[in-house]
Formats: structure tokens, C-alpha cells, sequence
């Protein structure tokens, strides 16, 4: 029997294998989603799946990837708008952070699966946080050009906004914390904010 007919070759069907893997994570969760299931969906066989993904992790080390890069092109539009920077930085955690949060709530079975892979996966959140230190240095740099902070090591203190907003915007606390009902947004203000007096009074940062 001849397989069915798909635009297999076509750059959009990767798309169309991440959204179909998507949506049968949605329905059967993580670990009743299989290949063949993905292939099922689209109407065409688990050996065409294999020519675009080498495995199943492979599909689903990619919706992570996707879904962080959305994250990022999130965050990027705060480095890129103007205003000053303690709004910048603020508006950047607590969209982060607003969409861990709705995510864990009205999707919680792709949450799962990216909170594994978070967890599993090191190399991937390295470069997930590389990316997010990246961002918030074009900010504070922003903010010495406009002499808004004082800051003396860039790349330190971008690190320390980093390290102290991660409990906002990693799924394992995130998750944690919307949980216990935890008033979180509050929260990520008061840290943000909290930096953002440090910086314009002047911190030696090693």
C-alpha cells in the first residue's frame, strides 16, 4: 500500500510535524505520544517523520527550543522599544514571567514537557540563559549610555539580574509558586525594582 500523498518535502513540514506532536502531547500527554501516533495525525507514515527528526526526543527537544525562542523574541521587544530602563526590565520579567505562568495553567501537559527538558537538558537552558543575559546587558548598557545606572562590570550585573529573576520565569518554580498562590507578580516587581535602585545608586560588582 502506497503511503498518502504529503507535501513532505516542503520546509513547512517540520512545522506541521511540531504542531501535530503539540497537539498529541495536549491530548495523551508526553508519554502515550509516539511517532506513529504524530504520523497518524498527518496523514502519512512514522518513516517520513524520521526523515525530517531523527527521534521522538528530537521532536520534542525542539518544541522546547521553539517555544524559548518565542521567549526570547518576547524579551527582545523590550530591549528594542525605548523608555527607561527600569520599565524596560520590569515589562521583560513580568511578560516572562506572565507566560510561564498562563502556560502552566491552560496548557499543562506541553508545561510538563518543557519543565523535563528544562530539567534534563542542560545544554539547552545554557544557551536558553546565554541568550536572556544577552538581552538584558543591551538594556543596562541602554541604561550607562543615558546615564541612568552606574554600573561598572556590564557583564556582572546583567548576571545578577539573570540569577535573581530565574525563580520567576523557570517552570519548576514557576509552577511551585502558582501552586502555593503565591502573589508572584508582586513579587518579580519588588526584585526588579530592588535591582534597578541598586544600579542607579551605584554597585561595585566583581
Amino acid at each position: 500500500m502506497s503511503e498518502p500523498s504529503v507535501a513532505t518535502d516542503e520546509p513547512s513540514f517540520r512545522a506541521q510535524i511540531l504542531e501535530a506532536a503539540r497537539a498529541q502531547v495536549r491530548r495523551f500527554g508526553e508519554a502515550k505520544t509516539n511517532v506513529v501516533d504524530i504520523a497518524r495525525a498527518l496523514g502519512t507514515s512514522h518513516t517520513t517523520v524520521y526523515r525530517h527528526f531523527r527521534t521522538k526526543a528530537d521532536i520534542f527537544d525542539t518544541l522546547v527550543i521553539e517555544a524559548m525562542r518565542d521567549e526570547e523574541d518576547m524579551a527582545r521587544r523590550f530591549v528594542e522599544t525605548d523608555g527607561p530602563i527600569a520599565e524596560r526590565l520590569e515589562g521583560m520579567v513580568l511578560a516572562l514571567h506572565a507566560s510561564k505562568r498562563d502556560r502552566f495553567g491552560t496548557d499543562p501537559e506541553v508545561y510538563s514537557l518543557y519543565r523535563r527538558i528544562v530539567e534534563e537538558r542542560p545544554e539547552i537552558i545554557a544557551a536558553y540563559a546565554v541568550s536572556m543575559t544577552a538581552l538584558i546587558a543591551r538594556i543596562l548598557a541602554d541604561g550607562i549610555r543615558r546615564d541612568e545606572v552606574r554600573i561598572d562590570n556590564l557583564e556582572a550585573a546583567a548576571g545578577v539580574v539573570r540569577d535573581a529573576v530565574t525563580v520567576f520565569v523557570h517552570p519548576a518554580h514557576v509552577a511551585a509558586a502558582v501552586t502555593a498562590g503565591l502573589p508572584t507578580e508582586t513579587m518579580a516587581r519588588n526584585v526588579v525594582r530592588t535591582l534597578c535602585a541598586a544600579f542607579q545608586a551605584g554597585v561595585d560588582l566583581v
